[in-house]
C-alpha cells in the first residue's frame, strides 16, 4: 500500500467518522419520530375501532326493533307459523352485535348498557316461547296480542333506547378521544420540530469541529500509524504460502509415491516438513542467516525435483555471515521469482546462484540466474516500481514486499537493488545490517 493511498485510506475513515456521529446525532430524532408515529397509529386504530362500533349500533338499533316487531305479530296472527319463523335468528344475531359491541367500547357505562340489552334479548326470547307455546292451545290470540303488545315492544323499545344511548355516549368518548389525539399530536410535531432543530445545530458544530477533534491526534500519529500499519501488512504477507506451490509439490509427492520412487518421496516430505517449520518459525519475525538459506534449500530441493530437467542451483555462503539477523521469508521470494520468472522463461534450463559477502557495517546475499533477464526498460520500470512504493506489477510484487520490509525495519540505506540483461540473466543484491542474535 502505498502512501496515496495510506492518505486516502486515512481520508475514509475520518469520512466514516464523522458519518457515525451524523447518524448518533439524528439517531434520538428518529427513534421519537417512529415512537410518535407507532402511537399515533395506535390511536388511529382505536378510533377507527369505536367508529366501527358506532355505526355497527345504529344499523342495530335502525332495523331490529321494526323487524322483530312485525315478525312476532306476524307470527301471532298466524301469516307465518312458528317453524317459518326468524325471532330465533334475529335474536341470535342481536346477541352476536351485542358481543361485538363489547369488544369495541372501553367504558364501564356503556358495558353495563351491554349487559341491560343482553337481558333485555333475553326476556325477548321468553316472550317468543311464551308465544309459540299459546299457539299450540285455543282462545289463546288475545293473551299474545297482550305479551306482543304489552312486554315485547316494551323491550325492543327499551333495547333500542338503550342501544342509542351507547351510541351518544360511544360518539362523545370518539370526541374526547379526538381533542386527546390532536393535542398529542400538536406536542409530537413540537418535539419533533425541537429535535431536527437539535440535531441540525449539533451537525453543523460537529461539521465545523469535528474534523479538527479527530485529525489532530491523526496527525501527531500518522507517521508511526503508517508504518506499523505497514509494517502488520507485510508481517501478514510473509507468513503466506502460495497455495498452487503447496498443490503442485503434493501432487509430485503423490506421482513419485505411485511411480515406487520412496527415496525421492522422503525427501520431499522432508524438505516441505522442513519449509513449513521454517517459515512459520514459532510466530520470530527475524531468523539467521542459516536458517533462511535453510528454508531457500528445502524450496529448491522441492522444485528441483519437479523441474529437474531445467533447474540447477548452488547456495554458497560464507560462514561468517550465517549467524547474522535477516527478516523471515527474505531470501525465498527472490528465489522463486528468479525461478518463475527468469529460468522457466529460459529454453533449456538455467541456474539459480545464491552468494553472501560480508561488509563492514553490513552483509549482502545476492540471487543470480541466467534465465531469460529483461530489457533495459522493464528494468526501469521494476526499480521505479520497488523504488516508488507503487508494486503496480505482480511480477515485482515478492521483490517489493522483501524490499519494503526490509526499510521498515532497518531504513531507507537497506533493501535490494536489481540488475538484468535481456537473455543472459538477472542479479538482486539483497543489502542488510549486521545484527546477531
Amino acid at each position: 500500500m502505498g502512501s496515496g493511498e495510506k492518505k486516502q485510506k486515512q481520508r475514509s475513515r475520518l469520512a466514516t467518522q464523522i458519518r457515525i456521529s451524523y447518524i448518533l446525532l439524528l439517531l434520538p430524532s428518529v427513534v421519537f419520530i417512529a415512537f410518535a408515529f407507532y402511537n399515533l397509529w395506535q390511536i388511529n386504530a382505536r378510533s377507527n375501532e369505536m367508529i366501527s362500533s358506532v355505526v355497527t349500533a345504529s344499523e342495530f338499533s335502525l332495523q331490529f326493533k321494526e323487524d322483530f316487531d312485525d315478525e312476532t305479530y306476524l307470527l301471532i296472527v298466524g301469516n307465518v307459523t312458528p317453524e317459518n319463523a326468524n325471532l330465533k335468528g334475529e335474536l341470535d344475531k342481536a346477541r352476536q352485535v351485542v358481543q361485538d359491541l363489547k369488544g369495541y367500547t372501553n367504558t364501564e357505562d356503556n358495558q353495563k348498557r351491554l349487559q341491560y340489552a343482553e337481558k333485555y334479548l333475553n326476556n325477548l326470547e321468553t316472550y317468543v316461547d311464551r308465544i309459540k307455546e299459546n299457539l299450540g292451545s285455543e282462545n289463546k290470540y288475545e293473551a299474545n296480542m297482550l305479551i306482543w303488545e304489552n312486554d315485547v315492544q316494551i323491550v325492543t323499545s327499551l333495547l333500542k333506547d338503550t342501544i342509542n344511548e351507547y351510541i351518544y355516549y360511544e360518539n362523545r368518548q370518539i370526541q374526547i378521544t379526538q381533542a386527546q389525539n390532536n393535542a398529542m399530536f400538536v406536542d409530537f410535531v413540537e418535539i419533533s420540530i425541537a429535535l431536527l432543530v437539535f440535531s441540525v445545530v449539533s451537525m453543523i458544530v460537529v461539521s465545523y469541529f469535528g474534523p479538527i477533534w479527530i485529525t489532530r491526534p491523526i496527525e501527531e500519529q500518522v507517521k508511526e500509524e503508517q508504518k506499523q500499519l505497514r509494517k502488520a501488512e507485510f508481517d501478514l504477507l510473509q507468513s503466506q504460502i502460495n497455495p498452487h506451490f503447496l498443490y503442485n509439490t503434493l501432487d509430485a509427492i503423490i506421482w513419485s509415491a505411485e511411480a515406487g520412487n520412496q527415496k525421492q518421496v522422503v525427501n520431499m516430505v522432508g524438505n516441505l516438513s522442513d519449509f513449513f517449520r521454517l517459515s512459520l518459525n514459532k510466530g520470530k519475525e527475524t531468523v539467521i542467516v542459516r536458517e533462511e538459506l535453510q528454508h531457500v534449500r528445502s524450496y529448491l530441493e522441492i522444485q528441483q525435483i519437479r523441474y529437474q530437467d531445467i533447474l540447477h542451483f548452488e547456495i554458497n555462503v560464507p560462514e561468517s555471515i550465517n549467524d547474522f539477523r535477516i527478516p523471515k521469508l527474505t531470501v525465498q521470494p527472490v528465489v522463486e521469482n528468479a525461478l518463475y520468472h527468469g529460468i522457466k522463461n529460459k529454453r533449456g534450463g538455467g541456474r539459480i546462484t545464491v552468494t553472501g559477502e560480508e561488509k563492514e557495517d553490513y552483509y549482502t546475499i545476492t540471487v543470480e540466474d541466467d534465465g531469460k533477464g529483461m530489457s533495459e526498460e522493464r528494468l526501469r520500470e521494476i526499480r521505479k516500481a520497488i523504488q516508488d512504493s507503487a508494486p503496480d506489477q505482480n511480477v515485482v510484487y515478492g521483490l517489493y514486499n522483501v524490499n519494503e520490509r526490509i526499510r521498515l525495519n532497518y531504513g531507507e540505506e537497506y533493501g535490494i537493488h536489481i540488475d538484468s540483461i535481456l537473455d543472459k540473466g538477472t542479479r538482486v543484491v539483497i543489502r542488510l545490517p549486521k545484527s546477531q542474535a
